[in-house]
């Protein structure tokens, strides 16, 4: 198979920031619509600015709706396309951008690609997980992109069958994987940033455990070569 050498990009499309500032034009205008008959509820958040809005004359009335639901649509979209992944693939490296994050990804360490969920994931040749990130990208787009490059693309994740599922005190673990667990279940409860997690999961990555999360549960496995010795297993499960 050829290879090309060209880069390709995948990025959310051109048309999401303008169509979250037309979804939210709409929504400020239907909210104007409806502001008359809600203020009149007992109780309504935000009663204080919907009165002000019922009580401005037209045409002031709904351009000053239409623009606060413009404006805050446009925040949105520009929020959601910051914090959406980006992905550009050459012959030579693969590149994950996320917020202001860029990981560069030489192809020597490359061994394959695949979606896990909503999850991207590029494994190494040593079957440490390189990357893993929320993608809400097109998936036809972004195995293309691996595909054109000469990178494998596979359909499922070839070491599924090796996790196990995570709880306090589970055994087969190196020294301090179950304390980093436990710091990435308090995360994953209070809805924590993807920043904290994804450090909590380098930090594993270096002792050799490979973590996914599926319903806010942990899942783990060893790669290969980073076994721990059976005198290194956890500690006792808790009791209580």
């Amino acid at each position: 198979m050829e290879v090309q050498e060209k880069e390709t990009a995948v990025t959310q499309p051109r048309w999401l920031v303008p169509g979250f500032a037309a979804a939210g034009m709409l929504a400020g205008f239907l909210a104007k619509s409806a502001a008359g008959w809600v203020v009149e509820w007992p109780w309504v958040p935000f009663e204080g600015p919907l009165r002000m809005l019922v009580g401005t004359p037209e045409p002031w009335q709904s351009l000053c709706a239409v623009a606060v639901g413009t404006v805050a649509g446009l925040v949105v979209g520009l929020i959601g396309l910051h914090e959406s992944l980006a992905l550009r693939v050459s012959g030579s490296r693969v590149e994950l951008s996320v917020k202001d994050t860029t990981w560069e990804l030489g192809r020597d360490r490359v061994r394959a690609a695949f979606l896990d969920g909503k999850d991207l994931v590029v494994l190494s040749t040593d079957g440490t997980e390189l990357a893993r990130e929320k993608c809400d990208l097109d998936a036809d787009r972004v195995s293309a992109a691996f595909t054109r490059h000469g990178y494998a693309w596979l359909d499922t994740d070839p070491f599924h069958s090796d996790f196990r599922r995570w709880v306090p005190g589970t055994t087969g673990l190196p020294p301090g994987a179950d304390a980093l667990l436990r710091a990435r279940a308090q995360l994953l409860r209070k809805g924590g940033e993807g920043d904290d997690l994804r450090e909590l999961r380098q930090e594993l990555a270096a002792l050799g455990i490979v973590v996914r999360v599926e319903n806010k549960r942990q899942w783990w496995r060893v790669v290969a070569g980073h076994a721990p010795d059976e005198s290194d297993e956890g500690p006792a499960p808790d009791e209580r």
